[in-house]
């Protein structure tokens, strides 16, 4: 069968598809900038907008992975409705769907389906930890607010491998998984755990909101995405740090932890 996803190039993206071929599957990975996106060997590589759903190649497809937000600035997906029109047009029988931290409309119109639909819900991923790769390099300093928050985090290898044994599989159909990591993090714990990774003391400095505020916008972040971020680490529903068992329940085996995901990127750190 051939599986096609969507955001091959982000950090679940690539997972994806890694997972996918791991488990001898047949993968179309969809970007919008093609010609950069390094995969192995044998993975079909197509340009695609899910802006613009005509762009997106359902024929010969099985299964799908899809993401609720478009672009760069995780812009909100509005082209739901289409896309799983044409999904449903060309044959696909499986569906992912990756959460982005509301109900979307093309979650609304892919549970609303006929596909056999299954929605991941990760939390924090673990490599949005990566932003602090460089002040910890140049200065050994992480600067972040809400020093008392606490996440999940996920592996984003394991979102990975959830939804290529989703797809590869089945068994998940009409499913929501929350996908969390094993332990709840604040981020002073998650950078003591990087600093023990590269085997050197990184110092937290609690930032005020004002201050994340204006480095996220200085970063180009839109408004309405900073807002949002704020908001959720400010008052962190309690999914958001609960400990659920959604990667064992698919994987037959435990979530990742964030230690070991420090240690695969300690190089980032160094």
């Amino acid at each position: 069968m051939t599986i096609l996803v969507t955001g091959a190039t982000g950090n679940a993206g690539r997972q994806v598809v890694n997972e996918l071929l791991a488990l001898g599957q047949q993968v179309r990975a969809v970007t919008r900038d093609a010609d950069r996106a390094r995969f192995p060997a044998g993975v079909e590589v197509v340009k695609g907008d899910l802006t613009r759903p005509e762009t997106i190649p359902f024929d010969g497809v099985t299964g799908v992975h899809l993401l609720t937000n478009a672009g760069a600035n995780y812009a909100e997906l509005l082209t739901g409705p289409d896309l799983v029109e044409r999904a449903e047009k060309a044959g696909v029988r499986r569906i992912t769907v990756l959460w982005s931290g509301y109900r979307s409309p093309l979650e609304e119109a892919v549970t609303a389906s006929s596909l056999e639909w299954t929605v991941l819900r990760p939390v924090d991923f673990m490599s949005n930890s990566l932003v602090w790769a460089e002040p910890v390099r140049r200065e050994g300093v992480v600067r972040e607010p809400f020093a008392y928050a606490r996440s999940a985090l996920v592996h984003e290898g394991d979102i990975g491998a959830v939804a290529a044994a989703v797809l590869a599989r089945g068994g998940h159909g009409g499913r929501t998984y929350t996908l969390t990591g094993p332990e709840s993090l604040s981020v002073p714990e998650q950078v003591a755990v990087i600093g023990a990774a590269i085997g050197r003391e990184i110092r937290y400095v609690e930032q005020s909101e004002e201050e994340a505020r204006r480095e996220m916008l200085g970063a180009g972040r839109p408004a309405e995405v900073v807002d949002f971020l704020i908001e959720w680490k400010r008052d962190m529903p309690a999914e958001g740090y609960t400990v659920v068992s959604g990667v064992e329940d698919v994987l037959g085996r435990p979530a990742r932890s964030f230690a070991l995901w420090a240690r695969e990127h300690a190089g980032a750190f160094r």
